[in-house]
Formats: C-alpha cells, structure tokens, sequence
C-alpha cells in the first residue's frame, strides 16, 4: 500500500486516529485510502495559540508555547486530500464534539465556524505529536448543525477557490475552543510532480510547513520525498 509523504522532521507511523471524547469514547476516523498519483494543489498551516477564536468570534488564547504545522494536498477531482500533521507543546487529552477533535473549519481569520473535515488526531511521545495519511470524500465530522452533518455537501473544490475561508485547528480539555489555529495559505507547485506515481522509489527533500512557504515563494518550486511501502 502507497503511503502519503512524511516531513523529514516527523517520521512517525501513520495514525489511523482516535479520539478521546468527552465521555472517554474512542472513534476510528473513517474514509483513508491511498495516496492519488497527483494533487490539484497544496496548502500549508502554521497554527499558534494566539489565533484560537471562541464560538462568540472573540479571541480565546489557546495552548501557551505550542505551535502547529499542517501540510495538506489535495486531488480535488478524487475528492482526497492527504495531510501531514505535526504539533509541538500540545498537551492533554483530546476533546471535541466532533468525530476528532483535529479539523479543517470554514471561518476567515477572527471568526469561528463550523468543521468540514474531521483528521485523525496527532500522537506521539514527549512533545511532538504527528499524524499523516489521505482521506477521501464525501466528509462527514459527527457534529450536527441544521439536522445534518456539518461536512455534509462540502468539497475540496471549495477550499482551492478562497483558501483563506479555512482554518485549521485541534482541540483538548484544556482549550476547547482550540490549543493552535491557523488559516490555510497555497504552496506553489511550481511544475513539481508531487504525487506518489511512478515506479521510481527514490527520495527527494521535502519543503513544507510555513517556512516553506517562504522558500516555495522565492524559488517557485516544493520539493516532496515519495515512498511506496
């Protein structure tokens, strides 16, 4: 099975996620499959506490000290999009009324709004929690609004033609509105073949996260590793 790609800072395995609720159950988050031959586009999160914003749309500081990194790609075609999740500092038991309680949300910056995407929470030892793998449409969250579910009729089509309306987030007992937050911002692919296609079973850098957004700008180019296991 084809494995999505692993920042070079987060070799950990795939999490096929649970979630600690509130009442301590654990759901498996549905919907992974294998990581599609090619991506539509690409999109990178730095999530910090200082971006949470509670359910009143007013500031509600998350987590002191930690800090977050998302990397999304996305097969909007396939309706699959594959993430690289890592947090730092985040520390807790997970807690959302949702599926999971790590999402992609539909809110610009400052305001809060509902979950579209529900992602397997990171884990991991000491301070560093990782999760990665591909999850493929339609999207269900497990949080109800208006008698259906919050992901019900959405797309990945949406997140490509105004980014910015996104968010990504995670959540604990401690900081329910959110430990970090972040707004989805594009990562050029610059001609870059970024999918796990080919026969070639060959490592090249990965430069993803929110510095290389920076580099991505500068030098018009991501570059991804590929594995196949």
């Amino acid at each position: 099975m084809r494995r999505t790609p692993v920042r070079l800072a987060a070799l950990s395995a795939l999490t096929v996620g649970a979630l600690a609720l509130s009442g301590g159950a654990a759901l498996a988050q549905d919907g992974q499959v294998d990581e599609p031959s090619s991506f539509t586009s690409m999109f990178t999160v730095m999530a910090t506490p200082d971006m949470v914003i509670g359910q009143n749309n007013q500031p509600a500081p998350g987590q002191p000290g930690a800090t977050g990194s998302f990397d999304y790609r996305i097969n909007s075609d396939e309706e699959v999009i594959c993430y690289d999740l890592r947090l730092e500092g985040v520390t807790g038991e997970y807690q959302s009324p949702a599926r999971t309680a790590t999402h992609i949300h539909e809110a610009a910056s400052g305001a809060s709004g509902p979950p579209r995407i529900a992602f397997p929470n990171p884990s991991g030892d000491g301070d560093t929690r990782t999760s990665s793998g591909c999850l493929q449409g339609p999207f269900t969250t497990g949080v109800m609004a208006n008698g259906q579910d919050s992901g019900a009729g959405f797309s990945l089509k949406q997140i490509e033609a105004n980014p910015s309306a996104f968010f990504g987030d995670t959540h604990t007992a401690g900081f329910t509105a959110g430990t970090v937050r972040g707004q989805l911002t594009p990562v050029p692919m610059g001609g870059v073949e970024t999918g796990a296609g080919g026969a070639d079973d060959s490592a090249a850098p990965i430069a993803l996260g929110a510095a290389a957004v920076v580099a991505a700008g500068a030098a018009g180019v991501v570059a991804f590793r590929r594995s196949r296991a």
